[in-house]
């Protein structure tokens, strides 16, 4: 009885703003001191994530993320892709597409995404005649799919909690989200077909775009070249990404000043940076008492008086993961319900990897459905439009997104074929 009422007060808290860390630790403390335990083992889970050397791939990812957002790459990439594929109906939704799946993969926050692109992004698709309804839906929600490509923070916040390769999980996101792309890709040919205009075809153009992107278009191929060849870790791949990016922007391109640009990025970057790390340590002291309390095996003999197959237990974990990252921030759904998730599906015979990019796929789509997708209100203050109108823009990317998710969950292959093919350990 007392837990239950202590569950409802901190849900209450977090309803009224409480920030989550307070949340996650003090429910950790809490129900330790219930059980007899020592509160410091709190603490000591916290302590943990210093010993983790993969966590020092987050501030740097982010912090290259950053630079690059801040830098005129998205105007050089964009000059770049409209060279390429503007010269047919839909290219510039498929600038749009791509631009900020691949700016999301790199800061792994596609609010960021939409904060730094939608300025230069929605006056470019308006005047290529797209609709203001589906121009605001592709914005919202194209930035989600980057959380499935390296080098992703959530990728590698999954690795961490999971203990899975994220060696593996770098691989496993490039097909689903491959599809994603080239799904919402049809769907802008579609839309183009009905409204958008066009730009000739221009040799001219387009030298000058790759010369503009010279500099830059060799990062993503370093980045993952160098870790599927063994070249270096995940964490020195972050580290070199970072210097690329901070050479580069700085003293090739001199986009940014290092006297003023480079420290108001390194704040803007840390203060996310900071923001997960609070939560995770708090959280992770949380996990452990859900671990040690037996919790996901009480959840599983629970659940298995209901659900005997496989495809039953994936379908309903598809439904409870879509609302979760509805109401639910992605770090604080990653941390609070992979440690329960994760003993479960391992027992429903679901390999690791393929769980990762289900929970991942579902977390995205929750970032763009209501009531709470945090996409939809940091695109409300953005383009200065209301909530639902916006949720309503969304929708057709949103179903979308869903029958990828099917796909995704019934064919397992789609997210460990590349693994098996190229050996990934």
């Amino acid at each position: 009885m007392i837990s239950i009422i202590i569950g409802v007060v901190l849900i209450a808290l977090a309803l009224v703003g409480t920030p989550l860390f307070i949340v996650f630790g003090g429910l950790a403390v809490v129900l330790f001191a219930i059980g007899g335990i020592d509160t410091s083992t709190v603490i000591i889970a916290v302590s943990r994530m210093g010993t983790n050397s993969v966590l020092i791939a987050i501030p740097l990812f982010t912090f290259a993320g950053y630079l690059l957002a801040e830098s005129g790459m998205p105007a050089r990439l964009i000059a770049l892709s409209r060279a390429l594929v503007g010269w047919f109906k839909g290219g510039t939704a498929i600038v749009t597409l791509v631009a900020c799946a691949f700016f999301t993969s790199f800061t792994g926050v596609s609010g960021v995404t939409i904060i730094a692109l939608g300025g230069l992004l929605l006056p470019m698709l308006l005047k290529d005649k797209y609709s203001e309804k589906f121009s605001l839906g592709l914005l919202t929600t194209s930035g989600s799919i980057g959380l499935l490509f390296p080098p992703s923070l959530l990728l590698i916040l999954y690795g961490v909690l999971a203990n899975v390769s994220i060696s593996k999980l770098f691989v496993a996101g490039i097909i689903p989200g491959a599809i994603l792309i080239l799904l919402f890709s049809l769907y802008s040919i579609k839309e183009g077909m009905l409204t958008s205009e066009i730009e000739p075809f221009s040799f001219g153009k387009l030298f000058a775009a790759l010369k503009g992107v010279a500099w830059e278009i060799p990062l993503p191929f370093l980045l993952l070249g160098g870790i599927y060849s063994g070249t270096f870790t995940t964490s020195e791949a972050a580290i070199i990404t970072a210097a690329y990016a901070f050479i580069v922007e700085v003293f090739i391109y001199r986009d940014l000043n290092i006297k003023h640009d480079v420290p108001r990025i390194i704040r803007a970057s840390m203060v996310v940076v900071g923001g997960i790390f609070v939560i995770l340590g708090s959280a992770m002291g949380l996990a452990d008492y859900l671990v040690d309390g037996q919790v996901p095996m009480k959840i599983l003999a629970w659940m298995k008086q209901y659900i005997h197959e496989k495809w039953l237990f994936l379908l309903m974990l598809n439904v409870f993961l879509i609302v979760v990252g509805a109401v639910l921030d992605v770090f604080s759904a990653l941390i609070i319900i992979l440690p329960l998730m994760v003993p479960i599906a391992k027992d429903f015979g679901i390999d690791p990897v393929h769980m990762a990019i289900i929970f991942l796929t579902n977390l995205e789509i929750g970032y763009n459905a209501p009531p709470a997708g945090i996409n939809l209100f940091i695109a409300s203050f953005r383009f200065r439009k209301p909530v639902m109108p916006l949720a309503k823009s969304a929708f057709p990317f949103l179903i979308l997104m869903f029958a990828v998710l099917m796909l995704i969950t019934y064919v397992p292959d789609l997210s460990l074929v590349l693994i098996k093919i190229f050996k990934i350990e």
